[in-house]
């Protein structure tokens, strides 16, 4: 049986307002109750629960997942991505999934690398010794860059400054729909609220016509392209403009702020061991030749400090889910 305990705040509404003021001060608040799972509820609202073992996990995320949907956070957060793969249930999340499927077939992952690898070497070309720079800036930058040549092709995101300070935007009301509540937040004249209505306009106007661009085109050299080429093997049927809207959108808010949030964390934990950032240095001059997709065989502790990384500060390090029915977990 897993250990069931429950949080109880002296103050009314306390937990509701600490989620308010951070998310992660709010997990923190019911992780420190400890046990497997931890309920905690306000009057009248539904009780959130925090899931902290592993087997209770796989029972919730894959043994039982028929029982739950995908939590308030990811339905609200269809203001900003729509319905795509993020964000969408069974059984369209089946049909999506499988058209989407070609984009990331081997051979156009091969592309993809030396993409990133370019525009790497291109970021990385304008860094001295001398001149500190804002490292997370330049993380999002070359994320962002990535995303807008592989999703889109290379010329439509010109705009980078407008098309990153709108993601940025999107990004920080997906945050903080994460919270317990904050459906109850969504409809009032706050800031976020209103910065994330003007990210959407910008996104979506992006978005649209580089779409109908590539209809008129009819390239098919990036991810964008494949997509429109897509059929179900079923049906026979595209995607129609809005579907590809909402899989592009996700694809890139997604896609562009974990990788660079990824990054920067691991630039500043290797500052902080430099015995691990030198190990690294070797391993990746040692390559012979180009880096490309196929070197990651050769740099298996690359791939280890950047799994570490990860382990310690996750970019998307809590996932959401609802009950769909009266279930059991442990």
């Amino acid at each position: 049986m897993a250990d069931l305990r429950r949080f109880r705040s002296r103050v009314p509404f306390g937990l509701l307002a600490t989620f308010a003021r951070n998310l992660l001060d709010g997990v923190a608040c019911l992780d420190e109750v400890g046990g497997d799972l931890v309920m905690a509820r306000a009057a009248g609202l539904p009780p959130v629960f925090l899931v902290r073992h592993p087997d209770v996990l796989r029972e919730l995320l894959i043994d039982r997942d028929h029982d739950f949907t995908k939590a308030r956070g990811l339905r609200l957060a269809r203001q900003i991505l729509g319905d795509g793969l993020l964000t969408s249930e069974p059984p369209d999340h089946t049909r999506r999934r499988r058209l989407v499927l070609p984009a990331f077939h081997h051979g156009r992952l091969v592309g993809y690398g030396e993409t990133m690898v370019a525009l790497a070497n291109a970021e990385a070309s304008g860094w001295t010794d001398e001149a500190p720079f804002d490292v997370t800036t330049a993380m999002s930058r070359l994320a962002l860059a990535i995303a807008g040549r592989t999703l889109f092709g290379a010329d439509v995101l010109s705009d980078a400054d407008r098309v990153s300070t709108a993601v940025h935007d999107a990004m920080g009301a997906f945050d903080g729909a994460q919270f317990p509540f904050a459906d109850k937040l969504t409809w009032l004249p706050l800031p976020a609220n209103r910065r994330s209505r003007r990210a959407r306009t910008v996104l979506d106007e992006v978005v649209y016509r580089v779409v109908a661009e590539h209809r008129a085109s009819g390239t098919t050299d990036d991810l964008l392209g494949i997509l429109l080429e897509a059929r179900d093997e079923e049906t026979g049927e595209a995607l129609t403009d809005l579907e590809l809207r909402d899989e592009a959108m996700t694809l890139l808010l997604a896609g562009h702020e974990t990788t660079a949030t990824a990054l920067a964390w691991t630039w500043l934990l290797l500052a902080q061991h430099p015995d691990a950032e030198a190990r690294l240095h070797a391993e990746v001059d040692g390559v012979d030749g180009d880096l490309s997709l196929g070197s990651l065989a050769d740099l298996p502790y690359t791939r280890a400090v950047f799994a570490e990384s990860m382990r310690l500060y996750p970019p998307a390090w809590a996932v959401g889910r609802e009950a769909a029915r009266d279930t059991s977990l442990g």
